[in-house]
Formats: structure tokens, C-alpha cells, sequence
């Protein structure tokens, strides 16, 4: 079983504000100064209480050589070495033991799914992985970290959520962080454990509290609504994970351009005290430095997540150089503590499953690696995704093109279907309104007024959806299974869409024609703008290989 905080009743009936929760660095119970707008980002993953674990077990891996002299252990090799302990029956039965710590649950509790990546040449598909980082206060140990008494026990919130792409020819990696307080809608879960069924929410519901409406699986479930990624697996960790595996990993460097004290007179703050320069933090200090809100400049969730790349950053250049992970019981400990810790979906349920993934992660350099955050704008004190750049970094993933922008290759030309389009007056359209955006109303009339157009074009079975208001950029022409594609791409000629506008969905029945908000007037919808494939600079992108980079101190936090 899960653990009871994720689906436990009796939530708040207001919805949280940023600072109200979880990766805050103040206490639990605070709220951003007033008229200072708050919106949060991403990094760890999930919080379980004692006896409350489902398990999987599994068999070992293989690990790789080392490739460099003078290597100790290397990262690849040393992971075998703990497993086997000295004996291959002691191996066994540790490596059961540590399959017997993993806790699992469910990866997608929606009712659909994004579609799969389309493979490349070389028959290879992305990974994409949800980072969550819960805020529970299910035991002792999380609330004396993240403070506040009065929510003891009371439903998690999803305070720290990063999806990390990984491409399809594993040469690069992106990060996407979502601010907690980003106001979208959360698709219908359903409870794996008791069968509770939690509606879909309304458009500004805070993306954090979809972790209480199910678990992690009603998290993901929302990230494939709002950006149309697949996801593949999940990893969740709580406080208490972030202490004990920093503990495990050992220091791991950060910089600031002056002292810090993350405090003020009120109370706010996580307690992170550091002198200017490079530091090793690890423990309870690594998990100040990932909360700190209050001490860094700006003193926003932005600011916050921006911190949290950095740590993520030097954290993944230690591992792969294996500084300071050297002898076996480092290893062992680091691996006692992971597993402990981590909470992930079945795919990824046993030690081996974790090791391969691992295997396939490092892969990348980290001058590969980007870590940006989503494009936003505040709505008050909460944010939304910015219209137009938020939709270009979800595409950039959903289309696998690095966000460094190295090794892009020219997009492929446009494939017509194999399965010969039906006669106009034979394909069945729907039509539906999608012209609404987060500033702007639907366009009214428009699912009638294109249904005509195409009635009017030949297409006599055209017919509107006068039910349905959605919210779509770009007109879209979705379609079920592959014996529909060349009907779908016939209305789409007949209009002068491109191609790239038709797109297979299990959501839909049959050819259903979306009118984006590009189109919110006329008889003919707009020619596509050239293809852009750079990173927004809005999603303030950060090199994994940055060593130099310091985070800037608000001087009312200085010593």
C-alpha cells in the first residue's frame, strides 16, 4: 500500500498559497510578504510512513569496466561491487534487500495518456522521467524539518516537480521545473488503492495539489494534460530522503556572492547560513539550500528553483567524477539510503531497473545537460504558463531537440499516409471550439462557423461541437487510429494546414478538427510561423557544465 498522507481526506478547502507548503523555507504555515508575488519550482522526489509500502523485487545487473586509470570505483562498476558483497549468496541476498526497501505506485491515474514518441531512425525513443518532491508531514523527522505542527498528517503537496527528458540517441538531457503555485487544470484520478475518484478540477487549481488527489500517479497524469510529453516513470523523495541521501552522497558544492542567513526577525527563512564563496553542503543543510526562498535575490520560488539546478548540476558532475565516493561502504550506505528514500513507479521498481537507468543517464556529459525552468507570468501572487514560450519548451521535448542547441538536424519532410484519404463527402468531422486562452475568452460561434466552412468545401458530414470549449494554441486536426490519418490529412489540405497539424490521439473517437487560437477569426486559418527551435529565453536555461555559477544574496539576508 501507499503511504496513507497521499490519499488521506480532510484536506484544506482553500487552495494552498506557494509558501503555504512543502519546500518552502519558511514554516509551513507562512505566506509571501503581502503584494510580493511567490511562485516555486522543482528538484527531489516522496513521503511514506512506516509499514505503509508496496514492494517489488527483481534480479541483478551487469556493470561496465572503468575506462580511466587511477579510478577507484568508478560510478558503473562500483553499484555490482556493493551488490555482491564478497559472496555471490550474500550478493543475492543483500540485492533482495535492497529491491525490499523500494516502495512503488502507480505511474499515470488519469484516464488518458500523451502518445508515445515516435522513434528515430535508429529504432531509439526519449525517456522522460518526473522528479516530485513531496512536502508530507507524515512522521516526526519531515515535520521538524519542514516545521509547521498544525498540518501534521494532513494530504502532501507536490511542491517540487521536474520532468528530465533524456534524448532518444542519449547525447543530451533537459530539466524542466514547474513553479508549485503554476495554476492549470488536473485531470480525473482514480485512487489505485481505495477506488476514490477525484473530479477534474477547474482551470486555476495549483498544480502542487495534485500529489493528495490519488498520489504521484495523478501528478504525472496532470503533466501529460497541460504539455503532452509521455512520461515514462517517476521518482518521488520527501525531506527526510533529501537528508539522509545528501548525508550518503557527502558535500556537494555551492557558491554565493556574499554571506547568507536565510532568516528575518518574523521567523521566515530555512536557516541556510553560509559564508561568500564555495561551500560543500550535505544533510540538513543541503535540504536549507534547496528550500531557501527568503536570502536569495528576488526572494521567489523562481530564485528558489534556480538554486536547485545548481545543486542538481554539481551533484551529477560528483557522481560521474565519483569524488568522494570511494571506498564500498560509502556505497553501500548511498545505496541503503536511496532506496529507503525513493518511491518510484513500477517500471522502475527493482535495483536493476534503477541501475540501468542509471547506466543510461550518465551517458550524457553535463555540458549537455540544460536546466531551465517553465515559462510563466503571474495571475496576483500565482503564476500561469506564459502563453507562446511555455508551449515552445514542450515542444522542443515533445519533438526530442536539445535545448542547448547543439546537433539540431533540419526537421524531416512531410510524410502523407499510407491509407488513402475517403471521398470529402464520406469523412466524418467534428468541430470543436479551442480558441480560449488564459487571457482570453473562446471566440464565439467558431466551432459552428468552420463546420460551414467545411460543409461548404464538400466535407457534408462536417458537424459542430457546441458542448466543448477547449484551449489550444494552434489549430489541430487529431485522429484515432492509423485507417483515419489520410482522412484527418485531407481536411487538413482542404484547409491549407500543414501536416504537422495532424496529430493521432486516443482522445478523440474520430477526424475531430480543434480551431486553435490562432484562428479566432476568418474563413481561413493563418499560415503556420517558420518552425523556431530555440529555448525561450524566458525559461532561463542553465548549462550543466556551469561550474561558475553563484547564486545572488538579497543584502537584508547578509552577515
Amino acid at each position: 500500500m501507499r503511504q496513507n498522507s497521499v490519499r488521506k481526506e480532510g484536506a484544506r478547502q482553500r487552495a494552498p498559497h506557494a509558501s503555504d507548503h512543502g519546500w518552502d523555507d519558511g514554516p509551513h504555515q507562512d505566506g509571501a510578504p503581502p503584494g510580493e508575488p511567490s511562485a516555486d519550482t522543482a528538484t527531489p522526489p516522496a513521503a511514506r510512513p512506516p509499514g505503509h509500502r508496496r514492494r517489488r523485487r527483481g534480479s541483478g545487473g551487469t556493470a561496465r569496466p572503468p575506462r580511466r586509470k587511477r579510478r577507484v570505483l568508478r560510478w558503473s562498476a562500483t553499484i555490482l561491487s556493493v551488490l555482491i558483497l564478497g559472496t555471490a549468496g550474500a550478493g543475492y541476498l543483500y540485492y533482495q534487500h535492497l529491491n525490499g526497501n523500494l516502495e512503488t505506485d502507480d505511474l499515470n491515474l488519469g484516464e488518458h495518456r500523451a502518445p508515445e514518441p515516435t522513434p528515430n531512425a535508429a529504432g531509439q525513443t526519449p525517456l522522460n522521467i518526473l522528479l516530485i518532491g513531496s512536502d508530507a508531514r507524515d512522521s516526526k523527522e519531515n515535520q521538524k524539518l519542514g516545521g509547521a505542527k498544525d498540518t501534521f498528517g494532513s494530504p502532501p503537496l507536490a511542491d517540487v516537480q521536474m520532468l528530465l527528458h533524456l534524448s532518444a540517441d542519449r547525447s543530451n538531457m533537459s530539466v524542466i521545473s514547474m513553479p508549485r503555485d503554476t495554476l492549470l487544470q488536473i485531470p480525473k484520478c482514480t485512487d489505485p488503492d481505495d477506488g476514490k475518484v477525484y473530479p477534474q478540477t477547474g482551470p486555476r487549481t495549483m498544480t502542487n495539489q495534485s500529489l493528495g488527489r490519488g498520489g504521484p500517479g495523478c501528478t504525472v497524469a496532470t503533466w501529460e494534460k497541460l504539455t503532452n510529453i509521455h512520461i515514462d516513470h517517476f521518482m518521488m523523495v520527501d525531506f527526510a530522503g533529501v537528508v539522509s541521501m545528501a548525508d550518503a552522497i557527502g558535500g556537494v558544492p555551492v557558491c554565493v556572492d556574499k554571506n547568507i542567513h536565510s532568516r528575518d526577525n518574523q521567523g521566515h527563512g530555512s536557516g541556510l547560513k553560509l559564508e561568500k564563496g564555495t561551500t560543500e553542503v550535505k544533510g540538513e543543510q543541503a535540504l536549507q539550500w534547496l528550500r531557501t526562498r527568503y536570502g536569495f535575490e528576488g526572494g521567489t520560488d523562481i530564485s528558489r528553483a534556480k538554486a536547485q539546478h545548481m545543486y542538481m548540476n554539481a551533484l551529477v558532475r560528483k557522481l560521474r567524477e565519483n569524488t568522494g565516493l570511494t571506498s564500498p561502504n560509502q556505497l553501500r550506505k548511498l545505496a541503503e539510503e536511496a532506496t529507503n528514500a525513493l518511491k518510484v513507479d513500477d517500471g522502475l521498481g527493482t535495483i536493476k531497473k534503477l541501475y540501468d537507468l542509471g547506466n543510461e543517464l550518465k551517458k550524457v556529459s553535463p555540458s549537455r545537460t540544460t536546466m531551465t525552468t517553465m515559462p510563466f507570468e503571474y495571475v496576483g501572487a500565482r503564476v500561469i504558463p506564459k502563453p507562446g514560450d511555455a508551449e515552445q519548451l514542450f515542444r522542443l521535448v515533445r519533438d526530442d531537440i536539445p535545448l542547448d542547441g547543439k546537433g539540431r538536424k533540419k526537421p524531416a519532410k512531410e510524410k502523407l499516409s499510407d491509407d488513402p484519404a475517403a471521398d470529402d463527402a464520406q469523412i466524418g468531422i467534428q468541430v470543436q471550439n479551442g480558441t480560449r486562452t488564459a487571457t482570453e475568452p473562446p471566440a464565439s460561434g467558431r466551432a459552428n462557423t468552420v463546420a460551414q466552412l467545411l460543409t461548404g468545401k464538400g466535407f457534408t458530414k462536417a458537424t459542430p461541437d457546441t458542448t466543448t470549449v477547449l484551449t489550444e494554441d494552434r489549430t489541430v486536426i487529431r485522429y484515432p487510429s492509423a485507417e483515419l490519418e489520410g482522412d484527418a490529412q485531407r481536411v487538413a489540405k482542404s484547409l491549407g494546414l500543414p501536416l504537422s497539424s495532424v496529430k493521432k490521439s486516443t482522445d478523440v473517437s474520430g477526424v475531430t478538427l480543434v480551431v486553435g487560437a490562432d484562428w479566432r477569426e476568418g474563413e481561413k486559418p493563418p499560415k503556420a510561423p517558420k518552425k523556431d527551435d530555440r529555448t525561450p529565453e524566458s525559461a532561463d536555461a542553465l548549462s550543466g557544465s556551469d561550474k561558475k555559477a553563484c547564486m545572488k544574496v538579497d543584502p537584508d539576508f547578509t552577515w
